[in-house]
């Protein structure tokens, strides 16, 4: 076939600028992303092993965790195998399934959070209806929706991807981004399908975003005219909120400086803003649930003190 990619390495330049302190950064990098491991398995365990906690919204939690481990496995352990090597480098194959992780990751957070903005609509806004509309079926259904829509819809994005022919080796990322490896394609390559493709997922996330200012909307205006409700929403849609309003300040900042930001930044800049969606929300979110949630504050306080009820639980 003539329109087959001759590249058959790619060389990560992003890492040009951090040799001098590798070992330092390979170092914190470790830590932190140990710190992202215990945090999430926690959670998860905490939430497989107690039944009081197996209610629609904490299998979702389950389900968002999972998906933060999915995302981070697909770029720290290769990261601080690059931060060891002279030569930072990475196969095609494993850079279209890098990609392929790297997108479904973020679209499958963004499907997930708004999975869970209509769970607490159902909870506050229709509680009467909620078991009827959230049972284990319809649970089941849109946890399958959040996780396979990314991964089939990237599927055929990074597919694409795999039929051009590139002109080019070097990636000016440290990890690989479906985009980026469509700019290498060789000028008579046909990208137009890959850039269509490319905006009909954009627009189809968008429609998730707005699905979840609306449903906040809707949580917000139901909440103020009521006590109980205003109290429910601080303990159980506080969290989800700060969580989507990062994820998406976070996504969104990088979309945009990937697609049209200035190329003159400092390397090290340019680095932090390609990852910052890997560094925060992966180790915040469980965090942030840990703390806020009432149920799953008090079994982790019931674990520190060795299984003794406390007073106040």
């Amino acid at each position: 076939m003539e329109n087959v990619s001759i590249v058959r390495n790619f060389i990560l330049v992003g890492f040009n600028e951090s040799f001098n302190y590798r070992i330092t950064l390979f170092s914190l990098t470790l830590l932190y992303y140990c710190m992202i491991l215990f945090f999430n398995i926690s959670l998860i365990a905490i939430i497989i092993s107690d039944e009081d906690l197996h209610e629609p919204m904490y299998i979702l939690l389950c389900s968002f965790c999972f998906n933060g481990l999915y995302g981070t496995t697909g770029f720290y352990p290769k990261f601080l195998l690059d931060l060891l090597s002279p030569a930072p480098e990475i196969s095609y194959a494993g850079c279209l399934l890098q990609a392929l992780v790297m997108y479904s990751f973020a679209c499958c957070e963004l499907s997930i959070l708004a999975v869970m903005a209509y769970d607490r609509y159902l909870a506050i806004c229709r509680p009467l209806h909620y078991h009827s509309l959230m049972s284990k079926r319809r649970l089941s259904q849109l946890v399958c929706f959040s996780w396979l829509t990314p991964f089939c819809i990237f599927s055929i994005n990074v597919g694409l991807t795999s039929r051009l022919k590139l002109c080019g080796s070097n990636l000016q990322k440290l990890f690989c981004v479906n985009w980026v490896i469509v700019k290498l394609a060789c000028s008579e390559a046909d990208t137009f399908s890959n850039q269509a493709v490319s905006y009909i997922i954009i627009l189809i996330y968008f429609f998730h975003g707005v699905f979840i200012i609306w449903t906040y909307m809707h949580l917000i205006r139901t909440c103020v005219r009521s006590k109980d409700d205003s109290r429910k929403f601080m303990q159980t849609c506080l969290p989800h909120f700060i969580s989507m309003i990062t994820f998406i300040v976070v996504i969104v900042f990088d979309l945009m400086y990937m697609r049209f930001g200035s190329t003159d930044l400092p390397q090290g800049l340019q680095n932090f803003i390609a990852i910052e969606f890997l560094l925060i929300p992966p180790l915040m979110n469980p965090l942030i649930y840990g703390f806020k949630l009432t149920k799953i504050r008090n079994r982790i306080l019931l674990l520190i003190h060795g299984g003794r009820k406390l007073p106040f639980i």
